[in-house]
């Protein structure tokens, strides 16, 4: 049973004030708040187990390193990969796209290759790509609807023979539209190409099984679900990865060295340069077990039901536009919107005087703002902590700010 009341103790920050008034966090898609078992696990590795991994036979040293051979296998399990051949953690899901490009597209991908992405991208699946084109790579981008769907007819349209790469967002930062993975992964396979998917808004809400998907490459954050910043993962299927080029090289990702060649190490070390973020992953790990526990179809259904009432409730207000689809089996639990010609800055500095946490500004997607002819948009976001009552109190805010501007 999905118990919000018992979950909000978990979250220490969530007893904070903010200018005298409770801290009301909906600024989940841009970070997580972290549970005391998180922070724990961090206190914990620092007083009791502190060694670097893979370097030493004594028992701190043993123990760090199964510590964080652990953290590898619960994200593979987390996700359904096959062990931890197939994952490398990363910093961000910036990061994971990065590996992507220098270490499978660079080599991969020549003159007159077509790589198709989508207009409601955040930019870590744009800004990556932009730079293969310098090399001759030709970079299209798949429109939307109205309704912030995407236009599915364009898919058949901007294919050809020469598309090496379909990369896409499983759910939008901005407008919470969850798109046909599995539909899209088809029409990739189907002409040879691969699928990458931005998964940095699903895993943390949704079950997300990379063998349903069967999906190429999937990237997310671990802050964005609980865990510490810098925390990360990439999924590559195997005959994939262990076909990749290190990403950085230097100490631990090497087998043997000699004075004019390296022989790499095994999956998943080749791609860890030098001391990895070794705590913060173990608490990484801390963080999915804690998902774990909750259920992800729990997870998502609680978002669902906050999402729709959340909905409900804005819709209520005059001159408040939402953007992306209305239906919740479409959306996640991102709702971006402007009131009136309020500013979205303005407007989220009046929320935080009411102790509302949310995000103005383009939200790393400025190419689908420009497409949405808007300068910027506020952005309210959900997670396992979030209540009904506190929707209420945010749509009360909004009206109070509605009137504050004279709207």
């Amino acid at each position: 049973m999905f118990d919000v009341k018992k979950i909000r103790k978990d979250f220490p920050i969530l007893n904070r004030k903010i200018h005298g008034k409770k801290l009301v966090y909906l600024d989940n898609a841009a970070t997580s708040q972290k549970p005391k078992q998180v922070i724990q696990t961090l206190k914990d590795f620092y007083e009791k187990h502190n060694a670097n991994i893979h370097r030493g036979v004594y028992v701190l040293s043993e123990e760090s390193s199964q510590m964080y051979e652990d953290a590898y296998e619960k994200v593979a399990k987390f996700i359904n990969a096959d062990g931890m051949e197939e994952i490398v953690l990363v910093r961000n899901t910036n990061e994971a796209m990065n590996i992507v490009l220098y270490s499978w597209a660079w080599d991969n991908l020549k003159k007159g290759d077509e790589i198709i992405t989508t207009m409601m991208e955040h930019h870590a699946n744009i800004v990556p790509w932009q730079l293969l084109e310098k090399r001759g790579v030709k970079l299209k981008y798949v429109d939307i609807n109205d309704n912030g769907t995407l236009r599915m007819e364009d898919y058949n349209k901007l294919i050809t023979r020469k598309t090496r790469l379909i990369a896409v967002v499983h759910v939008s930062n901005v407008l919470g539209t969850i798109n046909p993975i599995k539909k899209i992964g088809k029409m990739a396979h189907d002409h040879d190409a691969k699928l990458l998917v931005d998964a940095a808004q699903s895993v943390p809400h949704m079950p997300v099984d990379v063998k349903e998907i069967n999906c190429d490459f999937l990237a997310f954050s671990g802050h964005k679900m609980l865990a510490p910043t810098g925390t990360g993962a990439l999924f590559v299927k195997k005959e994939i990865l262990e076909n990749m080029q290190p990403f950085m090289r230097g100490s631990a990702m090497i087998k043997e060295v000699y004075l004019h060649e390296a022989k790499w190490n095994d999956l998943p070390w080749r791609f860890e340069a030098g001391t990895p973020n070794i705590a913060d992953n173990i608490a990484f790990a801390t963080a999915i077990d804690y998902l774990q526990k909750i259920g992800m179809r729990n997870v998502r259904d609680h978002e669902k039901q906050l999402t729709k009432y959340a909905l409900k409730r804005m819709s209520e207000i005059k001159q408040l536009k939402i953007y992306g689809p209305l239906d919740t089996d479409k959306r996640g639990g991102v709702i971006a919107f402007t009131l009136g010609d309020i500013h979205p800055h303005d407007l989220s500095t009046v929320l935080d005087d009411f102790g509302i946490a949310t995000r103005s500004g383009h939200h790393c997607a400025m190419p689908l703002h420009n497409r949405l002819k808007l300068a910027a948009s506020t952005r309210a976001s959900f997670y396992i902590y979030n209540t009904k009552e506190e929707i209420d109190y945010f749509i009360d805010a909004l009206n109070k700010a509605a009137k504050v501007f004279r709207l």
